[in-house]
């Protein structure tokens, strides 16, 4: 099992859109994923057409050591991929948890069984556009963070921040936590700020900036309201299909790493 966290300090940079879209392509590819909804305003539970009837237990209740994982998770719509839907009781998680001894670890505590049994082959978590309690406990539980960057002046400035709280992170909890990927984000090719951006992150990070990039969509954006991902949405626009690109060039990454760790 593979635990990747969609991350960036920033809000508005497409990490909901980012997570649900690939985890529909991921599933469509044929893994099995389960969506772990870390934000307290739900927006890929709702995203995903699972509404607040449906939510009876959720993350809340599995940080809060009262519910296990698996009693939270749901089916979605997609084929082969699951949800651990959000409610707004997670923001008050920093402060219930108090000085708990291992309160930074209590998602990964709470995957441990999954990662034992396998029936998972990625799991992606959907945090909060902040460095709180919640995100920390992310990034302990993931194995790499993925980073949806969006094509705009203030991106490097907000990806700098991100760098130094994973820096941070692998230094007093998770030591082995790599960078998975750097997904450039609402991309507009007849903008020249959106080209001057994507060539600096690729001068900055090489090779770890995905060669896909997600472009501005309206299809995309019109799903989450509709509580279908882009893919189901409208499988042929633009946006679905960088996705799906996304989804592949993700997988051959993957590959390719647990080929040079053998």
């Amino acid at each position: 099992m593979r635990v990747l966290v969609v991350a960036n300090q920033k809000g508005g940079v497409g990490k909901t859109t980012t997570a649900i879209n690939l985890g529909t392509a991921l599933a469509a590819v044929g893994e099995k994923v389960l969506l772990i909804d870390s934000d307290p305003q739900g927006n890929a539970s709702t995203g995903l057409g699972v509404g607040r009837a449906q939510r009876t237990t959720t993350l809340y209740d599995v940080l809060m050591g009262e519910r296990e994982m698996r009693d939270a998770v749901v089916p979605t719509k997609v084929p082969g991929l699951d949800l651990a839907p959000a409610d707004p009781d997670l923001s008050g998680v920093e402060l219930e948890l108090g000085q708990q001894a291992r309160r930074s670890f209590k998602l990964r505590d709470a995957l441990a069984p999954l990662r034992a049994s396998g029936e998972y082959s990625y799991v992606l978590i959907d945090c909060p556009p902040s460095l709180n309690l919640l995100t920390v406990n992310a990034m302990a539980a993931a194995d790499a963070v993925l980073v949806p960057l969006q094509c705009e002046f203030f991106a490097l400035e907000g990806l700098s921040q991100l760098m130094r709280t994973i820096d941070l992170v692998r230094g007093s909890l998770n030591p082995n936590l790599e960078i998975q990927g750097v997904v450039l984000t609402m991309y507009d090719r007849r903008n020249s700020l959106s080209e001057q951006v994507a060539s600096d992150v690729r001068a900055h990070f090489g090779e770890a900036v995905y060669q896909t990039v997600i472009p501005r969509n309206v299809r995309v954006s019109e799903a989450p309201s509709f509580g279908k991902p882009a893919l189901v949405y409208d499988l042929k626009c633009a946006g679905s299909q960088a996705y799906l690109k996304l989804a592949r060039e993700l997988v051959l990454r993957e590959r390719d790493r647990r080929a040079r760790a053998a």
